[in-house]
């Protein structure tokens, strides 16, 4: 295990088996208290890659966005702005 920043860790590598299994290093395990029996959540990102947690640790933010008033105003978020096109695609030409 290599420690790569503040409460950021490398715990090394796995092989993915025939059936998509993998092993989650011991140190790991250890220190984010994962046992057998233990229900994780297999979240994805495109960009970002794949992350695994606990399904207790999101469980108390789902229940608060469960529980939100209906009438709560939603935060405000910023839609990223579209890029311009080119002039030829604009144009119909290849790029």
């Amino acid at each position: 295990m290599a420690k790569i920043g503040k409460d950021k860790f490398i715990f090394g590598t796995v092989k993915v088996g025939e059936r998509g299994q993998i092993v989650i290093p011991k140190e790991a395990r250890e220190m984010f208290k994962i046992n057998p029996g233990d229900t994780l959540i297999v979240m994805g990102d495109l960009n970002k890659g794949i992350a695994i947690a606990k399904i207790e640790k999101l469980k108390g933010f789902a229940m608060k966005i469960l529980a939100a008033p209906e009438e709560a105003p939603l935060e405000p978020f910023e839609v990223p702005e579209e890029k311009e096109e080119k002039d030829d695609k604009k144009q119909g030409g290849k790029f």
